[in-house]
């Protein structure tokens, strides 16, 4: 996954100098419920990149709009779709964390809640458009959440966003639809590597069916761990771009060969426009990073050539939620959150994967973890991938959260070196092994977007489908353990456990050992 913004624009936003004098917010007094006020000081889009990069830099983690000024936070909404994310709760209410996703419907008092903020905002609403006739319909982009205590809005009132963050019944007020970037970014970890020509040594023929195993897949040892397993009855959920129509092995023929008695489902979550002309996505797969993410974790060992997936006989759920791999968009978010919600909410998916994120933190989106975590999910998130300049950072949303286990990618070399484009740090949890160390180009291999040649795929998100696919195997093999007890099985068994490294975790893992509760 490449984060163009980083790739494109840092080391332009870097050397900006721009001096930034912010208001102090606590000198402000907000005006009574449906008044006007308007901020002293608005910001242009350069500047609040400057100010976001210099808070990356100096902080070393995820953006988060909480560090931000009221007239910041204003001034963002009014550079990008107005929409504004809103996290509530009820009085002195305490570790919503581990609350959200665990009651079902939300309690009466809490709609009762959200009823006063919403009225609160439709009447500022109302009176900085000067249009009495407004009503709520006209200002939610997408349908109320009565699972999780969040909701968006559009909103043009500074009042608003003042008396919001003043109100200790707010988690958090951010500017939904904001993204640090001039520049289109639709191709973000789009397209294919794949070409004519794949490298003998980058796979295996297989003896008893026409199928194709990868090279990192010997690596990590998992031809041997499928003499025990290979993902029966688990159900694995990639959110992600969606998978292709077009890719028979992520359809009609994905229980082909050796992969019968499974099935495969896609849904999408993600809409396009907004209001009333919105529409949701086909799940079809429009970028090929979806496909990719999906042959690498659960491809057929088919009989047409074409490479298998980890967990060859685990069943499928693609879920489309973003339109690349940065999710950056209020659709987006909107989009991965309910994809979380889904996938917890299929009884047959263990664990979701999902080799996307961002530089900036989204409350949306760490509510819809928080309910898939709280529901018994294992998340797995890339760590980062972009150019080799910009990937001193460390890692990425949503990965760097202590509900998700954050995965990175390394070259085939005796020591621990990232990937050309991975990111490392002290939150990464386990290394996959994806890239030569003589050819940066040669990564492992998955399915294209159609036919039976193999493709190529790298970066952190191919470490993270990888991943998702060596947990499918060991909770087939032992269906009674529980999220942690899968996962202390992986740490067990990988190559840097007991002592943990702090920019590689607990490096790579031997699936055999993982499966058969061995070490490395």
């Amino acid at each position: 996954m490449k984060l163009s913004w980083f790739s494109k624009n840092l080391a332009i936003l870097c050397t900006v100098a721009i001096l930034f004098n912010a208001c102090s917010r606590d000198n402000l007094t907000p005006e009574p419920v449906g008044q006007v006020t308007t901020p002293e000081q608005t910001f242009s889009k350069e500047a609040i990149n400057t100010f976001i990069v210099q808070k990356i830099k100096q902080e070393q983690k995820v953006f988060n709009w909480g560090s931000a000024t009221d007239e910041m936070i204003y001034s963002a909404l009014i550079e990008s779709d107005s929409i504004l994310a809103v996290g509530y709760q009820i009085d002195n209410f305490a570790d919503i964390e581990k609350w959200i996703g665990t009651q079902g419907q939300l309690p009466e008092e809490w709609i009762e809640t959200r009823t006063e903020i919403l009225n609160q905002i439709l009447a500022n609403e109302k009176a900085v458009t000067k249009n009495e006739n407004l009503t709520l319909e006209d200002l939610l982009p997408f349908e109320l959440d009565n699972q999780i205590p969040t909701f968006a809005i559009k909103v043009t009132s500074f009042t608003t966003i003042q008396e919001l963050r003043q109100n200790p019944n707010i988690r958090y007020v951010e500017p939904m639809g904001y993204y640090p970037e001039n520049q289109d970014k639709s191709d973000s970890g789009c397209g294919s590597e794949s070409g004519p020509y794949i490298d003998p040594a980058d796979y295996t023929a297989s003896s008893s069916y026409n199928a194709k195993i990868s090279w990192v897949q010997e690596k990590h040892n998992i031809p041997n761990a499928w003499t025990q397993s290979a993902g029966d009855n688990i159900g694995i959920c990639i959110i992600d771009t969606g998978a292709s129509d077009d890719q028979e092995n992520l359809g009609s023929a994905f229980d082909a060969g050796a992969s019968s008695n499974r099935t495969v489902d896609k849904y999408s979550t993600k809409y396009s426009g907004a209001w009333w002309w919105k529409s949701l996505d086909d799940p079809h797969d429009q970028c090929g990073h979806g496909t990719s993410m999906a042959g690498l974790a659960a491809a057929p060992f088919g009989t047409d050539g074409n490479v298998t997936g980890v967990a060859y006989k685990a069943d499928l759920v693609s879920v489309r939620a973003v339109e690349d791999v940065i999710i950056s968009s209020s659709n987006e978010k909107d989009g991965v959150k309910n994809a979380l919600k889904l996938a917890a909410d299929l009884s047959h998916v263990r664990i979701a994967s999902m080799s996307l994120g961002n530089v900036l933190y989204s409350g949306t989106v760490a509510d819809g973890v928080y309910y898939a975590y709280n529901n018994g999910t294992l998340i797995m998130a890339a760590a980062g991938t972009s150019t080799s300049f910009t990937n001193w950072y460390g890692v990425i949303f949503p990965a760097d959260m202590d509900q998700t286990v954050a995965v990175t990618g390394i070259k085939d070399q005796s020591n621990y070196v990232r990937c050309d484009v991975c990111h490392s740090g002290s939150k990464v949890d386990f290394t996959v092994i994806m890239e030569r160390p003589s050819d940066n180009s040669r990564h492992a291999l998955t399915v294209g977007m159609s036919g039976d040649q193999p493709a190529y795929v790298g970066g952190s998100s191919c470490a993270t489908a990888t991943m998702a696919g060596m947990a499918a195997l060991v909770w087939a093999k032992n269906p009674n353990l529980s999220r942690n007890q899968v996962f202390n099985r992986l740490r067990n068994a990988s190559e840097n456990y007991p002592n943990r490294d702090g920019s590689f975790g607990w490096g790579n893992v031997n699936a055999y050992g993982a499966v058969t509760n061995g070490g490395f």
